[in-house]
């Protein structure tokens, strides 16, 4: 009878350093948020999400490094390939629970919370809130104005969210181009493709800092500004979040290409990036749908 074969990774700090990390960086974006809604952010928090941030990088740059070098010394067994591609399956159902959290939040809030404030269904009581209050969604309007003051209107889905909607899907199309080229042994071809995504990730970024001026200065949209600016910016906020860690995905990426660190056949970090990159997209097309059109 066969003795069963296990993995038994080696001895690593990085677990560790890792939970640390993002401890750090979970709670310093939760007193980001809680600070926002008091109308001032501390010195401080602002601190410790930078310590956090830093530490975060450092952690990724650290562990991956480790596992791309044993990977190029070949140190990667099949199982352990398995491994990879089953960790990453699971990292993105973790990712897709953590969003579906804050769309069913805003769901709630749409669809239930709201009417039953406005006086709709058993649960309802008309002026629930303050006098005259008219249950339809977006609330631009809170019951404290001086203190939270609402929202003097909304962004337009079909203008700079569009835009950037157009941009993620270009960017999609790009990334696969580029792993069409990697399969193809055509090295010029796929670092290309990849720059193109890079960039088009970078001008999202620059697209959404800007909505973000724009809705504070001009349209008052803040995280104060009741339940539509609270989800607003934890959805699209989050997301941003995430794009920004894709595109640092595709930027190492690149420079594994361009030093031939990928064979056509064994590139499961190329496929990785591109699963977590096409992930991040199918989000903002439904932060797109829900957030911004309806």
């Amino acid at each position: 009878m066969n003795t069963p074969k296990y993995y038994v990774p080696a001895r690593s700090h990085w677990p560790i350093f890792g939970a640390v990390a993002v401890f750090l960086t979970l709670f310093s974006m939760a007193s980001i948020i809680h600070e926002s809604s008091q109308g001032h952010v501390s010195a401080g928090t602002f601190t410790m999400a930078a310590i956090a941030g830093f530490l975060m990088l450092y952690m990724l740059f650290g562990w991956f490094g480790e596992v791309v070098s044993e990977g190029l010394r070949g140190l990667n067994s099949d199982q352990l390939k398995r491994s990879f591609r089953f960790s990453m399956g699971w990292f993105i159902f973790s990712e897709i629970m953590f969003f579906a959290a804050f769309f069913g939040a805003l769901f709630y809030a749409r669809m239930f919370a709201v009417p039953w404030l406005g006086g709709e269904g058993a649960k309802g009581e008309a002026n629930m809130l303050w006098e005259g209050f008219s249950a339809h969604w977006p609330l631009l309007k809170t019951p404290d104005m001086n203190t939270y003051p609402g929202a003097m209107g909304i962004i337009d889905a079909w203008k700079l969210p569009f835009l950037n909607t157009v941009l993620l899907i270009i960017s999609s199309l790009t990334l696969t181009l580029s792993h069409h080229c990697l399969r193809a042994k055509d090295k010029s071809g796929t670092l290309m493709w990849l720059a193109i995504t890079l960039i088009l990730g970078v001008a999202f970024m620059c697209v959404q800092i800007y909505e973000y001026g724009h809705a504070m200065n001009d349209l008052n949209l803040t995280l104060s500004s009741g339940i539509y600016g609270s989800t607003f910016f934890l959805l699209t906020g989050f997301h941003g979040a995430h794009v920004t860690l894709g595109g640092i995905m595709i930027f190492v990426m690149y420079w594994r290409v361009k030093n031939d660190h990928f064979t056509p056949d064994d590139h499961f970090g190329f496929e990785a990036a591109a699963w977590y990159w096409h992930f991040v997209d199918v989000v903002w097309l439904m932060l797109f749908t829900f957030v911004y059109v309806f």
